[in-house]
């Protein structure tokens, strides 16, 4: 009903699929509105941040100038969209925003070997960059709370890498029981490349200031 077979040990969404998944993605951002207003009003203002970042993240992410053939890509700065929701209101509607947008990026390219991968793969592993909530008060916290989520999206990658992709290892002579070697340094090369280049770019004190004041604005009058 939901899923298509395609032959090769992957699936594709049918229509009832793309609707199902799009009506959890509306759930999740009222529940976010909800929580914002301690679960008594619904916050308007905290929906509109929210679902302002998750789209200018998918749009960042639509700009991969460095793509890898097995999956992932170095992206504009698509992560620090995400993680940028968890710097204004913490670490639970921050992570529950990593999550709205791991299924909207489920929404536009699925890949789908089994549902426990499209757990790990979209909804965990997007949803740790939602750690930067941790830091959301601390002294450089942006910088320490996104390096915080993208290790978490790395953890959830390599685990993936590890379950769901780790025959991939014999392609590149590691040899199947070196799985979790190769999902390591698969992972951290577009991870890790795209994380030093937004910490280098979160270093810079006008780029600092500007998302600083940013966040003044976001969480001003939260109703």
């Amino acid at each position: 009903m939901f899923f298509l077979n395609n032959g090769d040990g992957s699936y594709s969404l049918t229509s009832n699929g793309y609707a199902l998944i799009a009506f959890i993605l509306f759930i999740v951002l009222v529940l976010i509105a909800f929580i914002a207003g301690n679960n008594k009003k619904f916050s308007p203002k905290v929906l509109t941040f929210c679902a302002v970042a998750i789209a200018i993240g998918t749009v960042c992410s639509l700009f991969n100038p460095i793509k890898l053939p097995m999956g992932g890509s170095v992206t504009i700065f698509s992560m620090l969209f995400v993680a940028i929701i968890g710097y204004w209101y913490g670490p639970v509607i921050g992570i529950l925003g990593g999550a709205a947008y791991g299924l909207l990026q489920f929404i536009i390219d699925p890949y789908i070997i089994s549902i426990p991968q499209v757990f790990v793969d979209y909804i965990f592993a997007y949803g740790a960059l939602g750690m930067s909530g941790f830091f959301s008060n601390k002294k450089y916290g942006l910088i320490k709370g996104y390096i915080v989520g993208i290790v978490g999206r790395y953890f959830f990658a390599v685990l993936s890498g590890v379950i769901f992709f780790g025959a991939y290892a014999t392609d590149y002579g590691l040899g199947a029981f070196n799985a979790l070697v190769y999902s390591l340094i698969y992972n951290i090369t577009y991870i890790g490349l795209e994380g030093v280049i937004t910490v280098v770019l979160l270093l810079i004190p006008s780029v600092a200031s500007a998302l600083n004041y940013v966040k003044r604005i976001a969480i001003t009058n939260i109703a």
